[in-house]
């Protein structure tokens, strides 16, 4: 079943208040990384204004500011010397004898002997040029035309200006390039420090979250929020919230550019800001619920492939692969499906419409220019038409880059959400203190216990287990066996009454404390991926190969890990499968010895072996069970004759009580059982 749930505002604050402190965790990396980014961007913002004084003060100012001066001019041009007016303010010593114009037409270049009319539409015709601007109209008569060599002469008195601000054009952009080069490393190394701190949280907390949660969520739903989910979160860190500063700062940068250029300009692009606002609030209106959809799906699938290669003898031995196939298409193609719906919004609301508020921006320039002609006293100067150009088109690709990281940032704060409600679930408390080792008297005070309210499981269990005792618990399936062991091992606490091992009430001691004098052997006992030496000591390196070697010849399993090609150092694959179950349970007892715990459960210890294994692994639990109090769940009857007690439990309840011979002759459940095994055993 797909999970439905929706991050409501109040939630959501809490995901990204959580958020926010893992950031501050590396935010002097981070703050670094914004520092370089506002640098970065301001190097880059720089170039379109130095392009626009390269423009306006150099490559058309030819056209204005000329005077004839008597001598010392810049320029020498027929006989006569010119410089640029600007030039001679505070020289003393030049005189000037008229003020003249260079104008540019379609014919070419041409020196006018007296100030003319800015802008305009120019035409020259029999030695007259004559310029119009709307109504107006001047024509003047003493020009002479430019070659290219003298109109370079003009020009030659900028070109170093022009070759220097050139150079700061380039040393700009190598300087952002660098800055951006850093802030995108302190970015980085951030996110994967946060990520890396993330799971090792996560991994932490999973260890001291009660079994009964794990009893209750999937596994491969857990193994999603651990993998897929913070895969997704460091996306976010990464490139989400790193492409997103960078364009909030660019808009930002851009703007006041836009402003410091032309006051209008910086007025009119203002319009952006409330077209971003809402374009936001309706692309997350329509996509949360889809990106909601999306993670649930993934867990689901997560979990139905790990259930079915755990079950896949089971799958393929009742021919259920196409069953399980059409299943797990179900979701796939719910997911593609819903995917595809958030393909569609983010192409509606991304690239195609950010292109076309572009290009309304500068139909907008258009309009506000109209059909005057550019130049000295017209609306706009070459030189600002081109850097806001340059600015539209950037203020343009961060609303596209925010735009872009919408719909990861919803799947990266629906990730966070699950994770964070992993990290949510109450966890018991990983204490450091230890207590001394049990004697091992073990006693349950009128116990009930459910693992669902108003459902008991176990009512009223009286049991009273003295040191070094070994008790037998036996019934039919659900009868409450496993349950006394839960409760004894501490991965559940009683719902009524109480629970004491040497007279203290376990749920006030530390439950690292009391599983430090326990130990289990389970039915289908647990090999980790490693060796032998490493699946009898759990890594404890304080356990010498002495003590290992000591362990395994105690419970008989030195006599097959000695024929291994490289003996406890030999490989043991996951689950242990290259072993047999007999093998695999004499690890499990070596395992269980060498951490010499005062209290022993054994969890039907020898259901799932043959008879001759059964005979071998009787005489190991002689050695693990001396001196140990010892709880057994068995079936096999035959396995718990020596029994000091046992039990009979009956839909949470204990029926019958005493040692195998008492039992049999008092006739009950107990001996009924025994006779029909003794009968089985008899036939077979």
């Amino acid at each position: 079943m797909i999970d439905q749930y929706e991050l409501d505002p109040v939630r959501r604050k809490k995901t990204i208040r959580s958020l926010v402190g893992y950031a501050k965790q590396v935010k002097r990396s981070i703050f670094l990384g914004l520092a370089l980014l506002f640098l970065a961007v301001g190097a880059e913002l720089a170039g379109p204004y130095i392009a626009k004084i390269i423009i306006d003060e150099h490559i058309v100012a030819i056209e204005r500011d000329w005077v004839q001066v008597e001598s010392d001019g810049s320029v020498s041009f027929n006989g006569d010397t010119y410089e640029k007016e600007t030039r001679l303010d505070g020289q003393d010593g030049q005189d000037v004898v008229r003020p003249v114009s260079i104008v540019q037409t379609t014919d070419g270049y041409y020196l006018v002997n007296e100030t003319v009319m800015s802008g305009g539409v120019r035409e020259v015709e029999n030695d007259v040029l004559t310029i119009s601007r709307g109504e107006e109209t001047a024509t003047y008569d003493e020009i002479v035309p430019l070659s290219s060599s003298d109109v370079f002469k003009f020009y030659q008195t900028d070109l170093r200006a022009v070759l220097m601000l050139s150079g700061l054009y380039v040393i700009l952009l190598l300087l952002a390039a660098g800055l951006n080069w850093g802030q995108q490393m302190l970015l980085q190394r951030s996110a994967h420090k946060i990520v890396k701190t993330m799971r090792l949280d996560v991994m932490k907390h999973l260890q001291t979250i009660p079994v009964r949660y794990f009893d209750q969520t999937p596994i491969g739903k857990i193994v999603s929020r651990v993998t897929n989910d913070t895969e997704t979160i460091r996306d976010l860190y990464l490139g989400v919230l790193a492409r997103v500063f960078q364009s909030v700062v660019m808009m930002i940068g851009v703007l006041i550019a836009m402003f410091f250029l032309d006051v209008r300009l910086g007025l009119v692009s203002l319009i952006i800001i409330p077209i971003v606002i809402v374009w936001i609030k309706l692309f997350q209106r329509f996509s949360t619920k889809n990106n909601f959809r999306v993670r649930a799906l993934v867990a689901d699938m997560n979990a139905q492939l790990n259930e079915s290669i755990q079950t896949m003898p089971i799958i393929q031995s009742y021919v259920r692969e196409n069953l399980v196939y059409d299943e797990f298409n179900e979701k796939n193609s719910d997911n593609f499906q819903t995917r595809r719906k958030l393909l569609k919004l983010d192409a509606l609301m991304s690239h195609n419409l950010v292109n076309f508020f572009r290009n309304m921006a500068l139909a907008l320039l258009i309009w506000f220019v109209g059909a005057q002609t550019l130049g000295v006293g017209s609306v706009l100067t070459l030189g600002i038409l081109y850097a806001y150009i340059d600015y539209v088109s950037r203020i343009f690709e961060p609303v596209t880059q925010i735009m872009n990281q919408l719909s990861p940032l919803q799947q990266a704060l629906v990730s966070a959400d699950r994770m964070f409600q992993l990290l949510d679930e109450k966890g018991e408390r990983v204490s450091s203190d230890r207590i001394p080792r049990f004697k091992g008297e073990v006693v349950f005070d009128d116990v009930t216990f459910s693992y669902e309210a108003g459902k008991p499981v176990l009512q009223q269990i009286e049991l009273h287990a003295a040191p070094g005792e070994t008790i037998a618990l036996v019934g039919h399936t659900g009868s409450g066996k496993s349950s006394i062991m839960n409760l004894l091992m501490r991965f559940y606490d009683p719902s009524v009454g109480v629970l004491r091992i040497d007279g203290m009430d376990v749920t006030k001691l530390p439950t690292q404390a009391v599983r430090d004098h326990l130990g289990i052997v389970l039915q289908d006992p647990f090999l980790f991926t490693g060796t032998i030496r490493t699946n009898v000591t759990l890594g404890d390196e304080t356990i010498t190969d002495e003590q290992v070697w000591k362990a395994l010849t105690a419970v008989g399993a030195d006599r097959f890990v000695k024929q291994l090609p490289q003996g406890i150092d030999e490989p043991v694959i996951e689950r242990g499968a290259s072993l047999s179950s007999g093998e695999r349970q004499l690890i499990s007892f070596a395992r269980a010895l060498v951490f010499d715990p005062a209290i022993l459960v054994l969890d039907e210890a020898t259901a799932s072996v043959d008879s001759e294994t059964e005979a071998l692994i009787q005489d190991a639990l002689k050695t693990l069970t001396y001196g140990r109090t010892t709880f057994v769940i068995a079936h096999r009857l035959s396995t718990i004759r020596e029994a000091d007690q046992i039990l009979v439990l009956d839909h949470g309840r204990i029926i019958e009580r005493g040692n195998h011979q008492s039992l049999i002759e008092y006739g009950g459940v107990y001996a009924r059982m025994h006779e029909l095994q003794s009968k089985q055993q008899a036939i077979s």
